[in-house]
């Protein structure tokens, strides 16, 4: 799939074009430094007590958790992450369990990767798939929203020349790679699901804005930011054919062990998907960072990126107040700019 990718965004990648989506700038450096001799600032991050909390609160609202917290994993839990280890052997099998690639995303990628691309052929083949025209429709509403203008999009043609040809080569790159969520499937899949993803949009357009900073390519941060919960989302099966029951699932300890195995599904994944090997080293190395291990330039976008978009979802939801606990001290400079561009 990276190579596929990678193929119908060569031109792009030489010749890149700014999106005209509008959002805040990103740290531009003009030449930036060997991954050995990265500057404090650039090493910065969250720190073991500042990514506790988040990730804390995080589970907590992703299960529904009421206050309080059991320690022991119980028979049902324990069943779900026998399995979810048998997974996290086999990358090829969860990554057949995720695989969308709608017939119409190849066409338009390949239409894409002209500088001339023709806006009107554009519009009609993104009027071909519901899940695309729902989701240009949106990211062009919020666009003019967020520029002051009064009205509403109605039309993909509009919307199409409002996004531009970098903000739709990144949406359509998204949905390719969003699974199909059956809603009317078990509990746990239609809580947590959506709000999985949600968070994963987020983390990859931070992870592309924060690259450059790291001196490591955009695409491929914006796609380790994409696949990073890709585990989790297959874990959602698993827990719904265990339990359907809301609170059986859940305890601390389960959430940690399954976060552990779920790393190592996303890391299986990304290798089945045959994405850059920095990619998958990135994935594993996030959980190092509770060692304090020296982290590879990716992981350390992958880790902040990350962070910035649990703030801003828990923000959004009234479940932390985003200028408390000193949650952005300590952060690289273009921290602040990424986060206020997360929507």
């Amino acid at each position: 799939m990276y190579q596929w990718l990678k193929r119908l965004f060569a031109k792009s990648d030489e010749d890149p074009q700014p999106p005209t989506v509008p959002q805040a700038p990103s740290p531009q450096p003009a030449a930036p430094p060997p991954a050995a001799a990265l500057s404090p600032a650039l090493e910065g991050g969250p720190d073991f007590e500042q990514k506790d909390l988040v990730n804390s609160a995080f589970q907590h609202w992703l299960f529904a958790l009421p206050e309080g917290d059991s320690l022991d994993t119980t028979a049902p839990e324990n069943r779900v992450l026998q399995e979810l280890g048998v997974a996290a052997k086999s990358g090829h099998n969860a990554a057949d369990m995720l695989r969308r690639m709608p017939g119409v995303i190849p066409q338009l990628l390949q239409s894409l990767r002209s500088d001339n691309f023709a806006g009107a052929d554009i519009a009609r083949k993104i009027s071909n798939d519901l899940v695309l025209v729902g989701s240009v429709l949106r990211l062009a509403n919020a666009a003019i929203q967020n520029s002051g203008e009064p009205t509403t999009i109605t039309s993909v043609e509009h919307a199409v020349i409002v996004i531009g040809q970098e903000g739709l080569r990144q949406l359509i790159t998204t949905v390719a790679f969003r699974p199909i969520i059956d809603l009317n499937s078990g509990y746990y899949t239609k809580l947590m699901a959506p709000r999985i993803w949600d968070q994963s949009e987020k983390s990859a357009i931070a992870c592309r804005m924060l690259a450059p900073e790291f001196g490591v390519a955009p695409f491929e941060a914006f796609l380790a930011g994409l696949v990073l919960n890709a585990g989790l989302l297959t874990a959602l099966r698993v827990m719904d054919s265990t339990s359907n029951v809301p609170g059986v699932l859940g305890s601390s300890m389960f959430r940690a062990r399954m976060a552990h195995e779920a790393r190592a599904i996303s890391a299986g994944i990304a290798e089945a998907w045959r994405f850059p090997p920095a990619i998958t080293q990135a994935i594993r190395e996030q959980g190092d960072v509770r060692k304090g291990s020296a982290l590879s330039p990716m992981a350390r976008v992958l880790v902040l990126g990350d962070y910035l978009a649990k703030i801003r979802m828990l923000a959004a939801q009234g479940e932390l107040n985003d200028s408390e606990n000193n949650l952005f001290h300590g952060l690289p400079l273009g921290a602040m700019p990424c986060y206020a561009a997360l929507i």
